[in-house]
């Protein structure tokens, strides 16, 4: 991670100067947020910084906040917040968490894949897409067990939209949900085919919205390449 980014300049600051900074190197407004200075603030954040960022309240300071806080979520207290924060308005501040949530994964799987089995069942939509946007990231799924579970996030996640009424489907979280699951299941799939496939194939296309996901991982190349 290169001084272009402004990840260096991180270590030279007081934690009341995270926000003015961050926000200065965000990339935004842009379609571009500044991903490895993020990357950098939520492994070096310090608990003052983080309290900064969140006091702030700017969408690209809160993202980092966001991916701080997931990193460290073995903190039971951290580990709700970031649950808290899976569900913000804000996108960005959303994917802060999966991003934070995906640097824990790197050193701990296990951990993370557990936690991503308990937010899969949140009666949050919101909270479904934190999970199975964090585990289905390639660089996570290289082992059977991280496959396996992938595979097992994006169809508990379908089943609990697929089981939601009419009514509730156009809300915007259940869409968003539903836009997730539209490439997740090909990651899944993709990282581990001999059992992806066939549950990718069991999904219930009588849905209309199961039907969408379903066109939808059809055209990524990862799943297509295999079918």
């Amino acid at each position: 991670m290169g001084r272009s980014d402004g990840a260096d300049d991180l270590d030279t600051l007081a934690p009341e100067q995270w926000p003015a900074y961050l926000t200065e190197s965000s990339g935004l407004p842009g379609p571009r947020a500044n991903l490895p200075l993020a990357i950098a603030a939520a492994q070096r954040a310090s608990e003052g910084a983080i309290a900064a960022l969140l006091a702030d309240g700017g969408e690209f300071a809160v993202m980092c906040a966001a991916a701080a806080q997931a990193r460290r979520s073995a903190d039971p207290t951290r580990e709700r917040a970031s649950r808290t924060l899976a569900a913000d308005d804000r996108w960005r501040v959303r994917e802060g968490v999966a991003l934070g949530l995906q640097l824990r994964a790197d050193e701990d799987p296990a951990a993370v894949a557990a936690l991503v089995r308990d937010w899969v069942d949140d009666p949050d939509p919101l909270v479904q897409r934190a999970a199975i946007a964090t585990i289905c990231e390639p660089r996570l799924l290289r082992t059977p067990e991280m496959a396996a579970a992938a595979l097992d996030a994006c169809r508990r996640a379908t089943d609990h939209l697929a089981a939601l009424p009419a009514d509730r489907r156009t809300a915007p979280s259940v869409r968003t949900l539903r836009q997730a699951l539209g490439y997740c299941w090909s990651v899944a799939v993709a990282a581990d085919p001999a059992l992806g496939i066939p549950a990718f194939h069991a999904l219930d296309s009588a849905d209309a919205d199961v039907a969408w996901i379903v066109k939808e991982n059809l055209r990524k190349k990862r799943l297509a390449s295999l079918l």
